[in-house]
């Protein structure tokens, strides 16, 4: 399996970077792209690795319905888009009410692909499953939330999934925001997979300090023994900092190719 980093927020070479999030994963003999990113970047940085796009990729898979992961959207047509049924609503700042959701509705979205919506986990290939809607279990994380609903209502972003991966026999868990928690999201690709060893986790954690959520995640990840993770995107540099200080983690850059 390979994984392609298409959009990530920090810049690899002569890669275009930007706020945002794009994996591009080549499994089972298959392209399967995982978010799109804010812009056309993904695309640029794709055509410079000499992967075209719209050729290779017929199924894209939407992690959750925010403008950074999803406004790539625009750029792409007739494929098939999985996501979950949330993914489309109005959704704000509470700081500002400024828009945090996708800038195409659904009905633009449905007009330019055929989207299969669930919130139950989906088998992508034979060794690529989508997670859909993910449990949240553990006592730290998902407590709070920034964004609201378009009725005003609190938005914890129920949305929120991530992709299970098996690589002989290991487990790679690659993640868009892990709103709904890194670790309930690990969690909950063992159960669905049923496979206990994880070798990688990868993309964005949403974490932003050195706090206890941050270091009851850091707690979680020794004690299943993880070999290797890579937390981008929207980790901010606090905790960062005491991944790299504990882990000694590589940092995701555009451009950059995974092999597992």
């Amino acid at each position: 399996m390979k994984i392609y980093i298409l959009t990530e927020n920090c810049a690899g070479g002569h890669f275009l970077a930007e706020h945002g999030l794009s994996y591009l994963i080549q499994i089972d003999e298959q392209m399967i792209l995982f978010d799109t990113g804010s812009s056309v970047v993904f695309l640029k940085n794709a055509a410079q690795m000499g992967i075209n796009l719209e050729k290779e990729v017929k199924s894209v898979i939407l992690s959750h319905g925010h403008w950074d992961h999803g406004d790539g959207l625009r750029y792409l047509q007739n494929k098939q888009l999985i996501t979950h049924p949330e993914a489309f609503i109005k959704r704000f700042r509470k700081k500002d009410l400024s828009p945090v959701g996708l800038s195409l509705t659904k009905n633009d979205i449905k007009n330019r692909y055929q989207i299969t919506e669930t919130k139950i986990p989906l088998q992508i290939t034979n060794h690529l499953v989508y997670l859909g809607e993910i449990p949240r279990i553990n006592d730290f994380e998902a407590q709070t939330t920034s964004f609201t609903d378009g009725h005003g209502h609190d938005d914890f972003i129920p949305d929120d999934s991530a992709l299970a991966a098996v690589a002989n026999n290991k487990l790679i868990v690659i993640t868009g925001c892990s709103h709904a928690g890194i670790c309930n999201i690990v969690d909950y690709a063992k159960k669905v997979t049923g496979i206990s060893e994880v070798h990688a986790v990868l993309g964005g954690f949403h974490l932003k300090a050195q706090n206890v959520q941050t270091k009851k995640t850091i707690e979680y990840i020794k004690k299943n023994q993880i070999k290797q993770i890579f937390p981008s995107h929207c980790t901010e540099l606090p905790a960062l900092a005491l991944f790299y200080e504990t882990f000694q983690c590589s940092h995701l850059k555009t451009g950059m190719t995974l092999e597992f």
